[in-house]
Order: C-alpha cells, then sequence, then structure tokens
C-alpha cells in the first residue's frame, strides 16, 4: 500500500504502526481464562473504567485527558513489550527501553501531535498531575481485577505474594482512595481462599 504524502501519510503510517499492540501480549487473562489478553484490549477496557469509574477520583479531574493519557499510555510497548507489574529484572530498564520507543512511534506524526501524545505518554508515567494519578489508580486495578475474577491465575503462575501486589499497586491510592481500600479488602480475601500466596515459596 503506497501512503500519501505528507501530513496525511505520517498521521496513517502512525495508525498502522500502533496496530502491532494487539499482538502485545501480557501476563493477565481474560476474565473468561481463555487466553492472554492484549495491550490494545487492556487500553480499551481502562477508558471505559474512566467512564464508569470517574466518580471515585480524589480530586475533580480532567476526564477527557484522563481518557487520551490512557489511550496512548501502553503505545511504547510495540517496541518495549509489556513489562510485568511483578518482574523486578524487566524493570531495570524499563524506562530506557520505552522511552526510546516513545521517541521513535510518536516521532511518526506530525510534529505537533507527535509532540501532544509524547507529553501525555510522560505526565502518565510521572504521575504528578490528578489525571495522571487517577489514570495510573486505574491502570493497576484492571489487572487485579482480572486476577481475581480468573481465582488468582497470574498471580500464581508468577508466584507473586500478597504483599508484593499491595506495594506494587500502593500508588492506587494517591489516584482513588476509594478504589484502594476496595482493591485491598478484595485482595486479602483472595489470599485467604489460597489465591495468592502469603508468602514467596522456599
Amino acid at each position: 500500500m503506497n501512503m500519501p504524502e505528507g501530513r496525511l501519510g505520517r498521521q496513517l503510517e502512525f495508525l498502522f504502526e500502533i496496530d502491532k499492540l494487539k499482538s502485545v501480549l501480557r501476563r493477565t487473562y481474560l476474565l473468561d481464562g481463555s487466553r492472554h489478553e492484549n495491550s490494545a484490549e487492556h487500553s480499551w477496557h481502562l477508558t471505559m473504567a474512566v467512564l464508569v469509574l470517574g466518580e471515585y477520583a480524589n480530586e475533580d479531574v480532567d476526564m477527557l485527558r484522563v481518557l487520551k493519557m490512557l489511550l496512548v499510555h501502553d503505545i511504547v510497548e510495540v517496541d518495549a513489550g509489556d513489562t510485568f507489574c511483578y518482574d523486578t529484572v524487566g524493570a531495570r530498564n524499563k524506562a530506557d527501553r520505552e522511552t526510546a520507543a516513545a521517541d521513535r512511534i510518536f516521532g511518526l506524526l506530525p510534529a505537533d501531535t507527535s509532540s501532544e501524545l509524547k507529553e501525555l505518554w510522560v505526565e502518565f508515567e510521572a504521575r504528578v498531575t490528578p489525571e495522571a494519578r487517577f489514570g495510573a489508580a486505574l491502570d493497576r486495578m484492571m489487572p487485579i481485577l482480572h486476577n481475581l475474577a480468573t481465582g488468582g491465575r497470574s498471580w500464581r503462575e508468577n508466584g507473586v505474594t500478597k504483599a508484593q501486589v499491595l506495594e506494587a499497586n500502593a500508588h492506587m491510592g494517591d489516584g482513588s482512595e476509594k478504589l484502594w481500600r476496595t482493591i485491598k479488602d478484595l485482595v486479602n480475601e483472595a489470599a485467604s481462599r489460597g489465591e495468592l500466596l502469603d508468602t514467596v515459596a522456599p
């Protein structure tokens, strides 16, 4: 396929490139347990969560900005892949891999749009605005809900403990204290049912 020249061509090239996000698999399973979720599905589910759960943000937030951030926040995974939340080894160079990916992928766009989307991605990663904090809370909540719905399947397969879940996701409270309290209660219940390890296995 021959792309048109100029601005429209660059925009279409970007849209074609981010289609690859549909092939980036996460450790999280679909709620029916049939297969792993991909990153594009995760981003869609997150944006729906904003529409449904926006009332639980700690602060007044610009919901459109939250939606924009969540639509772009995982695009870097086209190059960098999905780094599992509890992967301490992968986390070591995650920022470098994702920054390089952001430069390349957003750089496909015309300069004005490239700058706007990269700034949204940087804002989300930094979690210094109310919008980023709320978006990050939902980003961490959704995989937990998937694990709860599948009997802790991904947690059990990867030896994740209750302490790891609570520690790694504690910043949810910065965006939504209500949602974080609810998640903590549900995680504790899952651990009591044996769906989540209390300690690391010897």
